[in-house]
């Protein structure tokens, strides 16, 4: 696959009791595993080395607490044998200073397209830069 000119923005959700923002930071990397959504495993392989992701603890908090950095594009997701699903190297780059709720997310009107508000049950999505960015303003974070 060529890679793109411009680096690829995404949101990825992960139930804090599974694997909190806090886990991932003493971890240091991880793969992103447990994606079992064609749209999210497509996603997935759209993922860049370089890339960016929002990490949104989703069901309890719903509230994107960081950021993550792409560091291996999709390869077979080893916690199955079945080949069709994929899984991505991650490490965090910065925690979010404040934590944008979702609620906070579905205030803002230029955030209302964004994937998170219209398609909620998925797990790995594309975010625009402006909206990627706006998040992070609300977070009070720079990178």
């Amino acid at each position: 696959m060529p890679a793109r000119s411009t680096r690829g923005h995404w949101l990825v959700k992960s139930e804090p009791d599974k694997y909190s923002w806090e886990q991932f930071v003493k971890d240091g990397s991880t793969y992103w595993d447990g994606v079992r959504n064609a749209q999210a495993r497509n996603n997935l392989r759209e993922m860049q080395k370089g890339d960016l992701a929002l990490y949104y603890h989703s069901n309890e908090g719903k509230e994107v607490v960081g950021v993550a950095k792409i560091t291996k594009t999709a390869y077979q997701d080893p916690t199955t044998d079945d080949e069709r699903w994929l899984v991505v190297d991650l490490v965090p780059v910065k925690p979010i200073e404040a934590p944008v709720t979702l609620k906070d997310i579905k205030s803002e009107k230029a955030l209302a397209e964004i994937p998170l508000v219209t398609q909620s049950r998925l797990s790995v999505m594309p975010i625009d830069k402006k909206s990627f960015d706006r998040i992070l303003r609300m977070g009070k974070t720079k990178l």
